[in-house]
C-alpha cells in the first residue's frame, strides 16, 4: 500500500487540528461520557466533518490507526511508530472519499501492532471489547474500528484486510464487514504490510450502510498494488503492470485497469463450496454453516451450488504466509531492526520468523491464484468467515496462533487471488454459560470486481435468515 511509509518525521504532541482528544483516549469532548482508551487513540465531536450534504451525511467513521487523517500522527498500534510520525499533510484517500461523501471522522481507533494479527489484542493499549460476547476477543487487525461500531460509538469502521483483518473482527463481533477487491479503493496515505494482499474494506451494523460506504468510495482506482514497488522477488512477479490492469505473470491489479480507470464487475454465476477447506474449522461453526445453506437452498436462494475441490488448503496457506511475511519484512525490517523493543512478544516473534523467511521463487503466488481462478471462475466461494466464534479473551500465546492458522486456511483464498469477500453475520453458535449465540459471519467470496454485486447478495440472504449481532446500538 502506499502512501504513509515507515517511522520517520519529527516526534511531538498529537495536533490539535479539530476538535480532538489526543494520546491517550479520554473524555468525549462535550459529553459526559468516557472514552475507552483499547478503543480510541483519538477522538473528537467530529474530529472531522465531512461534506455538509453527501449519501453519507449522518454517518461517523472509526479510522483504523494506519490510515493518514490531516493533521495527527499514524501509530500503527505501536507507541514508538507514532513517537517518530509527524503531522499527516492530508487524508489518506480511502478517509477523503468519505469525507467528501457527507461522513464524518469520530475518531482514530486502535488496531493491532502493524496490522500484523488477527486476534485483536494490543499488549500498550489493551484488547477491546466484544459486545457480542463480553468474554471473547473482539478480532483483529481492525479491533477499534470494528469494536467502535459494535458499541454504537460509530456507523463505519474504515479497516484493512490483508489475511482476514476486516473479515475475522466482522465474524467475531456480528458486524458486516467487506474486504474490497484488491486495488479497487486507492492506498495512498495508508501504512501497508504486505502490499500483494492488503485492502481497504468497512464494517458496519448492516447492510445499507456498507452498500453506501461502497459506493462512496469504489470504482476510483489506483489502488493497492497498483505501484511498481508493490512487487518485488517475494514470489509475486518482477515484471510491472501490464496495460490490461494484470501483472505480466497474470495476476489482476486491483481489478483496475493499467491506465486506472474502473473495471466492470464480472457477473456472478453460481456458487461454490470446498469442503477441503473447512476441515480446521469447530464442529459448531460447520454445522452452522451447512444449515445456513440448506435453508437457502430451500428458498431457492442458492441455484447452481457446485462443490469443488480447490488446492489444498494447506499449501495455499503455505504461498499466502510465505509471501506475506515476505513482503511484511521487506515493509517494516529496517524500521523494526533499528527499534528491537517496539513490539509486544506475540507480534514480534511473527516478524522474527518473518525475517527468516526465504521469498518464494516469483510467480508462486501467481500460479496458486490461476489454480483457484481455474476452478471457480465466476462462481462466488461460501466459506464461514471464521475457524471459530471470538475466542476467550484469557487465551493468547499458543491458543492465538492456533485459531490464527485455522482461520487463514479460510481467508487466504481471498488474498491470493484479489477477490473480494464479504462477512455476513448470519450464523450463531451456542455458547457455553450463555442462552446467546455467538456470532459467525457467512462469507461470500466473489469475482473480483463483484463487491457491490456481494453486498445485494449478503442482504438478501440475511432477511431470509435473520442477523446474529451485538446487543442494540446507542446513537454515536
Amino acid at each position: 500500500m502506499g502512501g504513509v511509509r515507515g517511522a520517520g518525521g519529527a516526534g511531538g504532541r498529537e495536533p490539535g487540528g479539530g476538535r480532538g482528544v489526543g494520546e491517550p483516549a479520554g473524555r468525549e469532548p462535550g459529553g459526559t461520557e468516557a472514552v475507552d482508551p483499547t478503543v480510541w487513540r483519538v477522538v473528537g465531536d467530529p474530529l472531522v466533518a465531512g461534506t455538509a450534504d453527501g449519501p453519507l451525511r449522518g454517518e461517523s467513521v472509526a479510522v483504523k490507526d494506519l490510515f493518514a487523517v490531516a493533521g495527527h500522527r499514524v501509530g500503527a498500534g505501536v507507541p514508538a511508530f507514532l513517537a517518530q510520525q509527524g503531522p499527516a499533510p492530508a487524508h489518506a484517500d480511502a478517509v477523503r472519499l468519505l469525507l467528501d461523501a457527507g461522513a464524518d471522522v469520530r475518531g482514530i481507533a486502535r488496531t493491532d501492532e502493524l496490522a500484523y494479527s488477527l486476534a485483536g489484542r494490543n499488549p500498550h493499549h489493551g484488547t477491546p471489547p466484544n459486545p457480542a460476547v463480553p468474554d471473547g476477543l473482539p478480532g483483529g487487525s481492525s479491533s477499534g474500528p470494528a469494536a467502535a461500531v459494535a458499541l454504537g460509538e460509530a456507523t463505519i469502521g474504515l479497516g484493512t484486510d490483508t489475511g482476514g483483518s476486516v473479515r475475522v473482527p466482522a465474524s467475531y463481533q456480528g458486524l458486516w464487514g467487506l474486504r474490497t477487491t484488491h486495488g479497487s479503493v486507492p492506498a495512498a496515505g495508508l501504512v501497508p504490510l504486505a502490499p500483494a494482499f492488503d485492502t481497504v474494506g468497512w464494517l458496519t451494523r448492516d447492510a445499507r450502510t456498507l452498500a453506501a460506504a461502497a459506493d462512496a468510495s469504489l470504482g476510483v482506482g489506483g489502488g493497492c498494488g497498483a505501484r511498481d514497488d508493490a512487487v518485488g522477488d517475494d514470489g509475486v512477479a518482477d515484471d510491472r503492470v501490464a496495460d490490461d490492469g494484470v501483472r505480466g505473470d497474470g495476476v489482476r491489479v486491483g481489478g483496475v485497469r493499467g491506465d486506472g480507470g474502473p473495471v466492470p464487475g464480472r457477473p456472478v454465476r453460481g456458487f461454490a463450496v470446498a469442503p477441503g477447506l473447512l476441515a480446521e474449522a469447530e464442529p459448531g461453526v460447520r454445522a452452522a454453516f451447512d444449515h445456513a445453506l440448506s435453508c437457502l437452498a430451500a428458498a431457492g436462494l442458492l441455484e447452481d451450488l457446485a462443490v469443488v475441490g480447490l488446492p489444498v488448503a494447506d499449501d495455499l496457506l503455505g504461498v499466502f504466509r510465505a509471501v506475506q511475511a515476505a513482503q511484511a519484512w521487506r515493509t517494516h525490517g529496517d524500521w523494526l531492526t533499528r527499534n528491537p523493543d517496539a513490539l509486544g512478544a506475540d507480534v514480534a516473534a511473527r516478524f522474527r520468523w518473518a525475517s527468516t523467511i526465504t521469498p518464494p521463487a516469483p510467480g508462486t503466488a501467481v500460479a496458486a491464484a490461476r489454480r483457484v481462478e481455474a476452478v471457480l471462475g465466476d462462481r462466488v466461494l461460501l466459506l464461514p468467515s471464521a475457524s471459530s466464534a471470538a475466542p476467550p479473551r484469557a487465551g493468547g500465546g499458543a491458543d492465538d496462533e492456533r485459531v490464527r492458522t485455522a482461520t487463514m486456511r479460510l481467508t487466504c483464498v481471498a488474498g491470493l487471488t484479489g477477490r473480494p469477500a464479504l462477512s455476513v453475520p448470519v450464523l450463531g453458535v451456542e455458547r457455553s454459560g450463555s442462552w446467546a449465540l455467538a456470532p459467525v459471519g457467512l462469507c461470500l467470496v466473489g469475482p473480483r470486481g463483484s463487491d457491490r454485486a456481494l453486498v445485494g447478495l449478503g442482504a438478501r440472504w440475511a432477511e431470509e435468515l435473520g442477523t446474529v449481532g451485538p446487543p442494540a446500538a446507542k446513537r454515536s
